[in-house]
């Protein structure tokens, strides 16, 4: 019975390190052979909808074909795009989101979507069918990452409020020659409403001493063993880096969580500058 758990044991350590030597490998090659991007700042392009993963009852994955296997979109760390559709009257609304790929990803991008009743964009979405086309420009933002630019990143999330979180982690840890350690804290309402819960969790596996997470719940399940009810300063002081010139807290979130969340930081004595506000 040891014998067997040993072996068990061994090829899970295998399985990791082999995800990790792959994912380095990726991220070397586009670092050292990035093509251009597609992306256009001022012109909206089409993209299409190649497969649609629902992922609950509101959420779903979409995946974008770029224009070549080898196209890559053209989006910078931390930096968002713009998306144009058509609301349940027909009138045009343009949305900000950031997608979960990287440009390690080659050949398309993906946008995981929560789609809510009245929102506007979400009625787009809800729509969208393999085949239809995403108009999209960009890129936009005020995030510059390079890497190694602080010693450890506190992240702090709600909701969507994941996604421009996961992309910078996604960069940091498949980039063998970065070694930013980042203390992730992501809030919602309840168990069901956990973004990319199976990705982030993988990513905490595969670099337990890089990056750790830790959930919080408003309304959570029996025996739940994370964070009960809003982010608390207590829970800042606990789950991220202390106050320091070399660290940086990122926030995104409904509005009033950025609010809330950005007098918690004041009030333990981070600086403007160690904080950053997607």
């Amino acid at each position: 019975m040891e014998s067997l758990q040993s072996h068990r044991v061994e090829m899970i350590s295998i399985a990791v390190a082999l995800v990790a030597i792959g994912a380095g490998t990726a991220f070397y090659f586009y670092i050292t052979k990035k093509p251009k991007g597609f992306l256009d700042p001022e012109n909206f392009k089409e993209y299409k909808l190649v497969k649609r993963t629902e992922l609950s009852h509101n959420v779903a994955k979409f995946k974008f074909a770029l224009p070549t296997p080898n196209s890559v979109l053209g989006l910078p760390i931390g930096q968002h795009m713009s998306c144009r559709g058509k609301d349940n009257v027909g009138e045009e609304v343009v949305k900000p989101y950031t997608p979960t790929t990287l440009d390690s990803d080659i050949g398309y991008f993906e946008l995981v979507i929560k789609m809510y009743p009245q929102g506007r964009m979400s009625q787009h979405f809800r729509e969208m069918r393999e085949g239809d086309y995403l108009a999209v420009k960009g890129p936009k933002g005020r995030f510059k990452y390079q890497p190694n630019q602080v010693r450890a990143f506190g992240m702090i999330a709600g909701g969507t409020g994941i996604t421009p979180m996961f992309q910078v982690t996604r960069a940091i840890l498949e980039n063998p020659d970065d070694k930013t350690n980042i203390h992730l804290i992501y809030a919602n309402v309840t168990y069901e409403d956990i973004l990319l819960k199976e990705e982030i969790d993988n990513l905490a596996i595969i670099f337990p001493n890089q990056f750790n997470v830790y959930y919080v719940l408003n309304q959570p399940p029996e025996g739940w063993e994370g964070g009960i009810g809003f982010i608390s300063k207590e829970m800042i002081q606990s789950h991220c880096p202390p106050p320091a010139p070399d660290v940086q807290i990122l926030r995104c979130g409904p509005p009033p969580m950025n609010k809330a969340m950005a007098a918690h930081l004041n009030d333990l004595g981070y600086t403007a500058q160690m904080q950053f506000q997607f």
